[in-house]
Order: structure tokens, then sequence, then C-alpha cells
């Protein structure tokens, strides 16, 4: 296997930039995840590092040698789109095998090759079938098999899972997981789909506009997102935003003043923001309860409505100030009904605050 650099990538469509400065090192048998919305870029980044795409300037590095003027067959790579692509008149064991074959490789050996890899993905009672009789799942089972026997330095895939529905996703996900303990391979995979980038990564690259947002483990990203854009992309429901300012005399913990009125404590060092200066607080679903009738405090909201998720409830409600409404992740049975007037809490450890252009202000570790 090998590492992965890209150095000062851009990609321009005549007045169309689409990339903006990418820098990104992919360590040897690291699993990446490349996410995003649609038109941020990552299918253009991945296609560059394929040699699909030529680049406008910067630099690719596969295994520290550098990509530039190199045929994408002679990169190392091996990549699985979302479409499965397989030929209909051969088998499976035909289309696992058939870049090898081209590729002369002996008879007996692309027969290992292949088998082994059946092995892996559990679908050697598969090899004589046909695409036509495979179910979506299995189908791209053989597509990742036609690249694993390969042995290609570095896979790459390109939403892979987008034409499974939700049952079999989740399961090709643990597949997928699976798949790169036992190879300790190399991968770098695109999604827009930030449950499959946070169940698969162990580094995710944010991107959003053409340039890098953060990198990071999952729970970095979750936990410390770097800026609004983030901190709402990773998350279902998305985490709540609530705009406020500073109140006072900021000490161990940051003193915000929502638009309502109400003021909360956040843990956050914003000791060199001017008093007064507008923020906004940020609070996962999860992390906000709804008080009961003896708790002091809180921010009022009137509930919207309430989504039974059988282990959970999702409550929404309505917050004077805010122009979106608050969701509130809750343990199911808690009783809140449509209509009703409530107050919230939230931990100051669990609170976020960013600027007024988006950045994360730091939090206080003690706190959490």
């Amino acid at each position: 296997m090998a590492s992965v650099r890209l150095t000062g990538i851009t990609k321009q469509y005549e007045d169309n930039p689409v990339l903006k400065g990418i820098d990104l090192d992919i360590a040897d048998g690291e699993f990446v995840v490349l996410v995003g919305p649609s038109g941020c870029g990552k299918s253009t980044l991945l296609r560059i590092v394929a040699g699909l795409e030529d680049v406008s300037a910067g630099s690719v590095e596969i295994g520290g040698v550098a990509c530039q003027g190199v045929e994408p067959a002679k990169r190392g790579i091996a990549m699985v789109f979302q479409s499965y692509a397989l030929y209909p008149h051969m088998t499976v064991a035909e289309n696992m095998g058939f870049a090898l074959k081209l590729a002369g490789v002996p008879r007996a050996e692309i027969a290992e090759r292949v088998a082994r890899a059946a092995e892996i993905l559990q679908i050697g009672h598969l090899l004589e079938r046909r695409p036509k009789a495979l179910s979506g799942g299995q189908r791209q089972r053989v597509a990742i098999g036609r690249a694993i026997v390969r042995k290609p330095q570095v896979f790459l895939f390109d939403e892979p899972l987008s034409n499974l529905d939700a049952a079999l996703r989740g399961q090709t996900r643990v597949e997928l997981a699976r798949l790169h303990a036992d190879l300790k391979a190399t991968m770098i995979y695109v999604t827009h789909d930030q449950v499959e980038a946070m169940t698969l990564g162990q580094k995710i690259v944010v991107l959003n506009g053409g340039h890098i947002e953060q990198v990071g483990t999952p729970a970095q990203l979750y936990e410390r997102p770097a800026n609004t854009f983030v901190a709402g992309f990773l998350g279902s429901p998305r985490m709540n935003f609530l705009p406020g300012a500073l109140a006072g005399e900021q000490d161990v913990v940051a003193h915000v003043r929502l638009a309502g009125g109400v003021q909360v404590d956040v843990a956050v060092d914003a000791s060199r923001a001017a008093p007064g200066a507008a923020v906004t607080l940020g609070v996962r679903p999860e992390h906000l309860r709804v008080l009961a009738d003896g708790e002091g405090g809180g921010i009022p909201a009137t509930v919207a409505l309430v989504e039974y998720l059988g282990d959970a409830v999702i409550v929404h409600a309505q917050v004077d100030g805010v122009p979106e409404m608050i969701s509130v992740k809750c343990r199911a049975g808690g009783g809140v009904a449509a209509g009703a007037q409530v107050r919230l809490g939230f931990d100051a450890g669990d609170g976020h605050l960013f600027d007024a252009d988006g950045a994360a202000l730091p939090r206080v570790p003690q706190m959490r």
C-alpha cells in the first residue's frame, strides 16, 4: 500500500474554480473519507488522484512518487464507482478477472486472485452467476472484488453505496470497514452522506466550495467543529444554532444573552472577545433536555412537532429570536406534546460558541 500527498491542488473549468488550493496528506493504510455537499469538489479531487482529471495547478504523489503525466493504469490505484459497470454477458468470476486478463496475467494466477477476493467478500458461491442474477448489494461487492484482484496501492471509492437501499447501505458499510481491517489498505472514499463519513472514516476531510473546512477523526469533528459549517453538516438532526451576544465580564465560562433575552453559560473561552460581541450558540439535539417543572432557568420554547422514532423522540420547538426550529432528542415516553410550553436546558460543557464569522471559540476542557 502507499501514502498519498496532495499539494496545492487547484482545478478550474474556464471561469469556474472547482478546487482552490487543496493540501492533504493521507497515511499508508489510512481510511480517509471526503465528505461535503453536492458541488463541493470531492469527486473531482478523487478523479485527480486517479488521473482521470488534470490539475490546473499543484501536485499528486502516491507512495512518494510524483504522478504528473502518469496514466491512470500506471498509478497503482483501483477505483470503485457509483455505477457497478459490470459486463452483463460475463460471469462474476470473469468480471472480476477481466482487467487481469487484459494485462496478460497467467490464467492460474487470475483464478487464484479471484478466489481470494471472493473469499474476502463472501461471494464465492456467486462466481458462476451473471450480473442479472445478483442483487444490488451483490453487484457492488463484485465491483469491489474487481478492484481487490488488481492489488492496488490505493483504493478509490466514489459514492459506491448511493444505488443501494437503506438496509443494504448499512450492511455494506460494515463490510467495507471489515474489508479495510483485513486488507490494511489505503482507501479514499467520497460521499455526501455524513453517516457514512462518521462510521467509516479514520480521518474525515470536510469540503465546502472547493476548499477544506476541517480535517480530523470523526470524534474531533463532531465534538470540536472548527466552524458553523462543519458543526451543522455533521450530525442528524443537525446542531441547533441560536443567535446571541456576550453579556458582562467573561470568566471561566462565557455568559451569553440570547436573542430572546435569556442568559446562558457556555464552557468556552471568550476572554479575547469584545464585550457585547455577536456570537452564535451551538447545541446538539442530544445535549438539550426538556426541564422539569421544579428546575429553574432554561430557554422558553413552544413545541411545534414531536417525531416518534421508537427508542427516542425528536421534539421540534420554536424559540423567540431563533429563525429555525430547535430540535431536541429525548428518550421516548417523555409526555411532551405539540403546543406545550416548555423550557430547554443544557450543560455548560455541551455548548459551542461561534463568532460573527462562524469560527469556533476555544472550548474549556475541564468543563467537559
